[in-house]
Parts: structure tokens; sequence; C-alpha cells
């Protein structure tokens, strides 16, 4: 399993894909403010050291930032010290996801150039116009490692034309009860577009309102991810050292 890091948490709604946010439903069980942007206690980890000299994170994949944006404003003054973080640890593959994609240059160290070996950038979308917004710009970035997380999916996407540079393609719907509807041809469809281009494609989870075949089905939040991995449509493309990453 990856390790996971959050510098900080909290978050702010920017997208039609945030409607029925994870985040600000586990800080409302909790009675947290999600729009409070704070630096955690963990913000240190990836550089914490045991008694023996080891370090505490164990080398490999690390989630980071996945409470909150990696490249949200309120974070610009912290983020200096990650990145120096990130280049000491260079035995771990930091993996990151950002619908503030147009940020990007305005967030990454001076030494950045075409990008650091061990980050993984990925851009969500949600639908064909936030594909439209960010993809563009995504693909002309200097980052070496992009994928694209398309969840939650809340309509078709034709991305084909972006695909050359990107290395892995997810998948999902939502997980609230009252989860906009997935079509599981919006699904095919993507992963057609995928197997054209050779990029690899992972289905990560069904909607807990799932269309199949012009059936409604309302699925248990706990059998979305099992449910995607019953339909055994993953496809390992041209890159093929991201099995940990779409694990």
């Amino acid at each position: 399993m990856p390790s996971s890091w959050d510098p900080w948490r909290g978050c702010r709604k920017c997208s039609t894909g945030c409607l029925h946010c994870y985040i600000y439903k586990g800080d409302a069980k909790r009675g947290v403010d999600t729009s409070v942007i704070t630096k955690t206690k963990q913000f240190y980890r990836p550089v914490e050291i045991k008694k023996d000299g080891e370090y505490k994170m164990k080398s490999g994949l690390v989630w980071l930032c996945f409470s909150s944006d990696f490249l949200i404003e309120e974070a610009d003054s912290w983020r200096t010290d990650v990145w120096k973080m990130i280049k000491e640890r260079k035995d771990c593959s930091f993996l990151f996801l950002t619908k503030r994609i147009t940020r990007f240059m305005d967030c990454v160290p001076p030494d950045w150039n075409d990008g650091y070996d061990n980050v993984y950038v990925c851009c969500t979308i949600e639908d064909q116009k936030t594909a439209d917004e960010r993809l563009d710009i995504f693909t002309s970035l200097p980052i070496k490692h992009r994928g694209i997380p398309a969840q939650p999916l809340v309509g078709p996407i034709d991305m084909e034309k972006y695909l050359e540079k990107i290395d892995l393609v997810t998948v999902g719907g939502e997980s609230d009860i009252n989860g906009r509807v997935m079509d599981y041809e919006w699904v095919l469809d993507i992963r057609e577009q995928c197997i054209r281009t050779n990029t690899s494609f992972t289905f990560r989870q069904c909607s807990t309102n799932f269309m199949k075949d012009g059936k409604l089905y309302h699925l248990n939040t706990r059998i979305l991810s099992s449910q995607a991995k019953k339909a055994g449509i993953d496809y390992m493309g041209r890159v093929d050292y991201l099995a940990e990453v779409s694990s």
C-alpha cells in the first residue's frame, strides 16, 4: 500500500466535480470547517528520522495532499519546504491531484526544469468542459509523469487528442448517496480511447447511481470499488511502471 502525506488540509470548491466532495463530507461528520486551510502535524513526515537514523516514512509511492489541492493558493508559502523534502526523498514517488493546473508554473521550484523524476502530476477532470479547459494546458507543461483522473465522471469525455502525453487515465463515479449518474458507456468509451493510444487505463470505482445497458442501479458505497474491479477492464498501455500508482 502507498504511504500518504498531507502537509496541509482544507480546501475550497472550485469545480463541478466538487459538488459531493469526500473531504467536505468527512469534515462535516467531525465538525471541521473545510474552508480553513492549515498545516498539519505531519508536515515534516517524509524527513522524520527514527532512532536508528532511518526515515520513518518508507520508500515507495506516496499519495500527496489528498486532503486538499496541492496547488491551492493558501499553501503557497508552505510549498517551498515541501518541494525540498520531495527532492530529499528521491527514494519515494510523490503523486498529487489538482483541479488548479493553471497555477502549476507559479508553484514549482526554480530547479524544476522539465520536472522531477519522482513527481507524478494528475490533472482531475469531470466532463467535457473541464477536459477542454484543463488538458490543453496540462499537456503543454514541463512534467515527466502525467495522469488524468476522470473522477467523478459526470458526463462523456473525448480526450483522445491529449493522451499521447498521458501515462495513466483513471475513471470513477461519485460515492455520495445522491451522487450524479455515471453511465458505463462513458467508461468504456474512455477505455477505447486509451487502447487506441496505448495509454494505461484503470476503472477505479462505480458511482452510487450507475447506468448500465440503459438500466439505473443504486449501489452501496462499500461495493463501488469492488464492482469496478469485477468489470475486469483495466488496460496496461505503453507505460508499465504504473501498477502501484493505479492500485
